[in-house]
């Protein structure tokens, strides 16, 4: 059997092995799933799938400390949000099985007219399907969960492939349901290369495709999968921040400085480019720049650590070159700027960098926080909707009709009045639209959409 070695993000150190799937056994991990699915004697009925849930959550609170040590130590996210992470995980699960017992169908109208009469209707929620699931490395396990929690929850069979960076982390996942009462067959996860992958995702077999990733991979599946499978797409946004003049700059310095380097802003919400009223930007960019200078940078591991590795040293590489480019297209570094390892780089906040800057037009995700100025908030809402993404946004002011309408007019799937664009609750819907992704995640949208709705007509005489 062929593996390959999973090293911490900070010092290369091999902290697991894991086993690598060839294309033909990604083959047969689709085949299983499918019989598993069509296999109706032996199907998981909802009050056994609540019972499995249940043992997960279990298990899971039992295992906290172990696995926040393995999701902090593949993914390279500091120990005290990997902690979070995990105890997020948990409440996913348990959202999955508050909402099974919503999880409904309804009455159709009938007979309002003589074409429906002595007819009553009902739909009813049946599982889709097979569910392909392909993750990204910055949330291993809460992303698993979210990905292979709710197919599970309505009656799917799931695969999922996580990233070769964080495989351990959806693999441990995978052995807690078994643990907990799943039956062989239900759900595998497979770590395999691009190609192998791609029949993953590309199956005939596959009723439901979640992506998790860049835009590039995401929109390539997206046009190659087979006719009727349904899809959803979460990719990357390069969030927009607008500060009013009015705004709490005591409240929004905090939020701003934890929402654009968490994870060392490597997340798909994080702050990137915020736009701040020119009578307070000098003010704002200060003090963003202090917080950002105060932050741990170091060992994920330590539980003193702020803000970790980048997931590998090619993207600290590329973080700095972005940042270099952006001084020499007119920025201003008020703090960082710098590599502090071949791992890690130093929180930055950059003031005023131009508008084609690679900062300014693409994802960064790494600690890089842009911020400029604007006279009026029409410009600043013109220029945050500049860009083919749209994912979360936000507005910080004290006046009412102002937030109303930044959130009618930014381009986003979700505005935040008055906090950073990087707060999410799991039962929340959440995903871009335009080149950001398709339809909606959050474990009640996950659940909603790897399901469908049957119709049933009765006819009778004495209706």
């Amino acid at each position: 059997m062929n593996k390959i070695e999973v090293t911490s993000p900070y010092d290369g150190k091999v902290v697991g092995t894991v086993p690598f799937k060839t294309v033909d056994e990604v083959k047969e991990a689709i085949n299983l799933a499918q019989k598993t699915f069509l296999d109706h004697k032996n199907h998981l009925p909802k009050y056994k799938r609540v019972e499995i849930l249940e043992n997960v959550v279990k298990i899971m609170s039992f295992q906290i400390e172990e696995l926040t040590n393995l999701c902090a130590s593949e993914g390279g996210k500091p120990y005290i949000d990997s902690k979070v992470e995990i105890q997020r995980a948990i409440n996913g699960v348990k959202l999955a099985i508050e909402h099974l017992g919503a999880f409904e169908g309804k009455e159709i109208a009938m007979g309002h007219s003589a074409s429906s009469v002595n007819r009553m209707a009902y739909t009813f929620k049946e599982p889709i399907g097979v569910v392909a699931a392909i993750s990204a490395f910055n949330h291993p396990f809460n992303l698993a969960v979210h990905q292979v929690i709710p197919a599970l929850a309505v009656g799917c069979a799931v695969i999922i492939k996580p990233a070769t960076q964080t495989p351990m982390s959806a693999i441990k996942l995978i052995e807690i349901l078994k643990e907990a009462g799943l039956p062989n067959g239900w759900a595998q996860a497979v770590v395999c290369n691009r190609e192998a992958g791609e029949l993953l995702a590309t199956s005939p077999k596959i009723d439901f495709l979640t992506f998790i990733g860049s835009g590039k991979v995401g929109w390539y599946l997206n046009s190659k999968i087979a006719d009727g499978t349904r899809v959803a797409l979460e990719h990357g946004g390069v969030a927009p921040v607008i500060v009013e003049k009015d705004a709490d700059i005591e409240e929004l310095i905090p939020a701003l400085s934890k929402g654009g380097f968490y994870h060392a802003g490597q997340v798909c919400v994080s702050v990137q480019r915020v736009y701040v009223h020119e009578d307070i930007v000098d003010e704002v960019s200060s003090k963003l720049a202090i917080s950002a200078s105060k932050l741990i940078v170091g060992d994920q591991m330590d539980p003193k650590t702020e803000v970790g590795p980048l997931i590998n040293n090619d993207e600290v590489n590329r973080v700095e070159q972005w940042v270099n480019e952006a001084v020499q297209k007119g920025g201003i570094i008020l703090t960082g700027g710098k590599r502090i390892s071949d791992s890690c780089f130093e929180p930055t906040v950059i003031l005023n960098p131009s508008d084609d800057a690679l900062v300014s037009t693409k994802e960064v995700f790494g600690p890089v926080v842009c911020i400029y100025s604007y006279n009026n908030i029409e410009e600043a809402i013109n220029r945050a909707n500049s860009l083919e993404v749209s994912f979360q946004a936000a507005i910080f002011t004290k006046n009412i009709d102002t937030a109303l309408h930044a959130v009618k007019r930014l381009n986003a799937t979700a505005v935040m009045v008055n906090d950073h664009t990087a707060f999410r609750v799991d039962w929340m819907p959440f995903g871009g639209a335009k080149a950001s992704g398709l339809g909606l995640g959050g474990i009640l949208n996950s659940m909603e959409e790897m399901s469908n709705e049957k119709l049933m007509v009765i006819k009778s005489k004495v209706l």
